[in-house]
């Protein structure tokens, strides 16, 4: 036998096991899919509403402004045409290649097929500009509500980017070379990946985005140093244990988003916020939301702030003896510390000496992209289903924030993973945005009707404890940290909310970058700069932006000197707990390690 003969059998070899290891995956899949669970329609799209006012306002355009419409089909039938006779031509004159190609690079279509190949430039270039002439003819549609508009704009988006020939394996250069490099087993791999997330999610489909395996919360996520000292219902009240011989008088809290789990501040010793702040000598508590269960599907916004705001900040006096705390809320956690303030406020309670916000809402009148999910449409139907279930799912939440980054967050994962057979990767930040909490129904539709849907805080019509509370109760210095392309709490929205807060010492940090690297963002790496001004946070957002200076590197030395200037004077470490707070457990706690099922 020669060793043609041999290769040649080998392959074949190869080949039937993949297919019946195809076979295999197959019922799997068939298993799984089975396993779906119905739910509300609405939270699959927007309503048929929607798209009848799109087809209404598209024939008055074309009743009203027939010669723009006619010149918007003439347009693109004109350039369809070109780009096919070229392309013919090029095939003419007996050479294998594609035309010339003008369009703009896209990194979808990196593979160089896509500029040499003439079937898949043809693909592309078609594609192009397919999506531009939609886009433009829903863009000229004046006779659409604003509001309207903005969400048909979203959506088409969206079923653009669906279509990308990228995202369809006889379309894929990429993954059909991988196929023919690896005698299909990248296929099989690849269903493989397929059939694992389907099964994960009884049934319903979420990728993947980063290694399960390759982390685990307190061995090498979420290692700074430190204590469970008190444990209620809600939360989990977590103190650090000091690094510095002395710290700072007045304490630290923190309150991250219950939306996602803590340690997002404390990834790794590398870019831990949590540890960056302990080291520079403060004593610093975080709170651990519970991750909730059926139990609690009665659990309000004033359950949070009683057994969770206020209790987590009594404790903290109790075990440090300060009167005063300085706090800090991150995303939702920001916006509900600006209800607890304003309650505070009211009260005559002087408990908080300073607060920080990042990344926060409080005017909701303008949401941005996370707007077009805020319509009746959508929260009806999250409201129906929340309230079968107990729990607004974690599944619909990161799924909506998924799709604010579909290309990044569901395409690109779904073509390396199911197209080409290609494992996770090891990404600390990808594995945290997999491991979401669940919300409980009541607080998620006050949050979504009164917060989102009519702007209650910034009206001064958002009750707390029944009596309602407004953003000028806020009167104790701030400071408020945004981000530049944040999609979930866009920085122009943050600034007005904070504009209108009732403190005379306000400070605005404009961080580059996005949601989450805008804030977890190290000095050592030296990577997101940071606009500040030392005028008033007045005006209009873009106005302040121009008047601002821009700083090189993280925002987070400026913010301990700020930090600092209200934190008094110096007194010895403090260590976790005291007589009566044992230590409860090592940080990072239980709670963080919970699903709602244990």
């Amino acid at each position: 036998m020669t060793t043609e003969d041999s290769d040649a059998g080998a392959k074949v070899e190869k080949l039937n096991a993949n297919l019946a290891k195809f076979d295999t995956l197959s019922k799997r899949l068939t298993a799984a899919l089975a396993q779906y669970r119905l739910v509300d329609t609405a939270l699959h799209g927007p309503s048929t509403e929607l798209y009848m006012k799109a087809a209404t306002a598209y024939v008055a355009e074309m009743m009203q402004n027939p010669a723009k419409m006619i010149e918007h089909q003439i347009g693109h039938w004109g350039r369809s045409v070109k780009h096919y006779v070229e392309a013919q031509q090029a095939l003419a004159k007996g050479t294998f290649e594609a035309p010339a190609d003008p369009g703009p690079k896209d990194r979808r279509f990196a593979n160089p097929l896509w500029d040499t190949h003439p079937m898949f430039n043809y693909l592309k270039q078609q594609y192009l500009l397919n999506a531009e002439a939609i886009t433009a003819t829903v863009a000229d549609m004046d006779v659409m509500d604003p509001q309207d508009r903005k969400r048909l704009e979203y959506f088409t988006r969206q079923i653009i980017d669906l279509f990308s020939p990228t995202n369809f394996l006889a379309t894929n250069p990429d993954a059909l070379e991988k196929a023919v490099e690896t005698d299909g087993e990248s296929l099989v791999q690849g269903l493989e990946n397929l059939v694992r997330d389907i099964e994960a999610n009884s049934g319903d489909l979420v990728v993947t985005l980063a290694n399960r395996e390759a982390f685990k919360v307190g061995e090498n996520l979420g290692t700074t140093p430190g204590a469970v000292v008190y444990r209620n219902r809600m939360m989990e009240l977590i103190q650090y244990t000091p690094t510095t011989e002395t710290v700072c008088q007045t304490p630290l809290l923190i309150f991250p988003p219950w939306i996602n789990k803590f340690y997002i501040l404390d990834l790794k010793a590398q870019n831990s916020l949590i540890k960056w702040i302990v080291d520079q000598g403060f004593t610093l508590f975080v709170v651990s939301w519970v991750n909730p269960d059926t139990s609690y599907r009665d659990v309000a916004l004033d359950d949070y702030i009683r057994d969770g705001y206020l209790r987590a900040m009594a404790e903290v006096q109790r075990i440090t003896g300060e009167a005063q705390i300085n706090a800090v809320g991150y995303c939702i956690a920001g916006t509900t510390l600006g209800l607890t303030l304003a309650h505070l406020e009211k009260a005559g309670d002087k408990s908080v000496r300073s607060a920080t916000f990042f990344t926060t809402l409080t005017d909701f009148s303008d949401p941005g992209e996370v707007g077009v999910f805020l319509d009746n449409d959508f929260v009806d139907g999250i409201e129906r289903q929340s309230m079968h279930d107990g729990l607004l799912s974690k599944l619909f939440m990161a799924r909506t924030f998924s799709f604010l980054r579909s290309n990044d967050l569901i395409y690109q994962p779904a073509i390396k993973s199911y197209m080409m057979g290609e494992a996770p990767p090891a990404f600390d930040l990808l594995y945290w945005n997999g491991d979401g909490t669940d919300l409980p129904a009541k607080m998620a539709i006050e949050y979504l009707r009164g917060l989102c849907q009519g702007d209650g805080f910034a009206l001064g019509a958002f009750p707390v404890f029944g009596k309602p509370v407004a953003l000028k109760d806020i009167t104790l210095p701030l400071c408020a940290v945004a981000c530049e392309t944040d999609h979930i709490a866009p920085w122009r929205a943050s600034f007005n909310g904070v504009k209108q807060m009732g403190s005379r010492d306000k400070t605005f940090i404009l961080s580059e970058s996005g949601h989450i690297a805008g804030i977890v963002n190290p000095p050592s790496k030296d990577k997101y700069g940071h606009y500040l001004n030392d005028g008033p946070v007045a005006g209009s957002p873009d106005d302040w932006q121009k008047a601002a200076t821009f700083h090189k590197g993280s925002w987070w030395p400026h913010w301990k000197v700020w930090l600092a200037e209200r934190s008094g004077r110096q007194v010895s470490a403090r260590h976790p707990g005291d007589a009566g707070h044992p230590v409860l457990g090592p940080a990072p706690g239980t709670y963080v390690l919970r699903s709602p099922n244990t």
